[in-house]
């Protein structure tokens, strides 16, 4: 439902955008396209606009190109993970090309609030796997969650950077909120052959704040503020695998 909210503009414009496929495919990941459509077509009739009739025409062509590229009542099938994380990547690719599995080791990002479990999550799912930490990184750097977080980020990069050249599986520890930022991780780990699996850890607010006043050095609740204001949803099509648990 909340996909359907987000994405129900969609069908209105997106016939003029020349990544038309790649928004359908990513809109069927996440909701049904069909109905999508049925939702747009409603949010029209819904209201006095002098272009309905262009607005129902667009939908309507929307949902029969979606129709054309088999994703309008389910999401759009991919040769595989690889294909599809590829797909999504590179402007212009086959997704229907069966992109060969060259990964060399498995990078597990993570992304959450101050509080979400990210360090339980790995201590029972990744215990012997390396972990590029930006907590543990502040805390060698001396540096406040709160302050100027370049360097911290810099030095999380360079770990990385050691693990992908030697084929090492690891762990990225860090918030993560944005797509932006996840990017930033995904991108470097795509560029080194590497698998992305990215695990978006959630909790009720209460829970959040909770267990971070229970911490040894609590994340300031203005940080925390920001960082909830900045925070987007993983989807699909940021990973080989993408998994989102509650932690509550």
């Amino acid at each position: 439902m909340a996909a359907l909210i987000r994405h129900h503009q969609v069908p209105f414009w997106a016939l003029e955008r020349p990544d038309l496929q790649q928004i359908a495919f990513r809109v069927s990941l996440l909701a049904r396209n069909d109905d999508l459509v049925l939702l747009a077509s409603a949010d029209i009739l819904g209201r006095i606009c002098p272009d309905t009739d262009e607005l129902l025409d667009n939908v309507g062509l929307y949902g029969e190109y979606c129709a054309e590229q088999q994703c309008l009542d389910g999401p759009r099938a991919f040769p595989s993970d690889h294909a599809r994380f590829w797909y999504f990547r590179k402007p212009g690719r086959d997704p229907g090309y069966a992109a060969y599995d060259d990964t060399r080791l498995t990078a597990t990002i993570l992304s959450g609030l101050p509080g979400a479990g990210k360090d339980t999550w790995i201590a029972a799912h990744r215990p012997d796997v390396p972990v590029v930490s930006l907590d543990r990184l502040r805390a060698e750097l001396g540096v406040s969650p709160a302050g100027d977080q370049r360097g911290v980020a810099a030095a999380a990069h360079e770990l990385a950077r050691g693990h992908l050249r030697a084929g090492r599986s690891f762990v990225w520890n860090a918030t993560n909120v944005s797509r932006q930022q996840r990017e930033l991780c995904t991108g470097l780990v795509a560029g080194y052959r590497g698998r992305v699996e990215v695990v978006a850890l959630e909790a009720p607010p209460e829970v959040l704040r909770g267990r971070n006043r229970g911490r040894a050095a609590p994340v300031p609740d203005a940080v925390i503020d920001r960082l909830v204001r900045r925070w987007e949803h993983p989807d699909p099509t940021e990973g080989h695998r993408v998994d989102w648990l509650s932690t509550a």
